[in-house]
């Protein structure tokens, strides 16, 4: 299995949540799963994760794009850890636009059925760090 497959499947996910397919957001994510909302809040398990995803969308006027040109990958076995800067856009409720860059962390484990599932989404990265425990 190659760093490529990794790269495809965040970039394959990365245009399913732009366009809001949630459907197929989820066949990316392993049951048990965790996503980082925001630090200190977290959604389990991929029925929390639909949701969170359906009430970003609607934070964002359906105007979230998500794109991760940067990409460092480590593998060892079935498990990968993905390092990458996240750069995210919405325009916001007042019609403002809205802008961030994140150096995102996930985790990834190879299910033999259905390829690399993500474990952890931490679009926030090594930033939880600096947020109150």
């Amino acid at each position: 299995m190659s760093e490529q497959e990794l790269r495809n499947a965040v970039a394959a996910a990365d245009a399913a949540i732009n366009r809001e397919d949630f459907e197929q957001v989820m066949r990316f994510y392993a049951d048990d799963a965790m996503l980082v909302l925001q630090p200190g809040m977290i959604a389990r398990g991929k029925e929390q994760i639909r949701e969170a995803f359906r009430r970003i969308a609607e934070h964002f006027h359906h105007s979230l794009q998500v794109h991760q040109p940067e990409m460092r990958v480590l593998m060892s076995g079935d498990t990968a850890l993905v390092l990458a800067r996240a750069e995210l856009r919405a325009v916001l409720g007042d019609g403002q636009p809205w802008q961030a860059t994140r150096r995102s962390t996930y985790v990834f484990r190879r299910d033999p059925q259905a390829g690399w599932l993500c474990l952890i989404d931490n679009s926030y990265g090594t930033d939880l760090l600096d947020a109150p425990a």
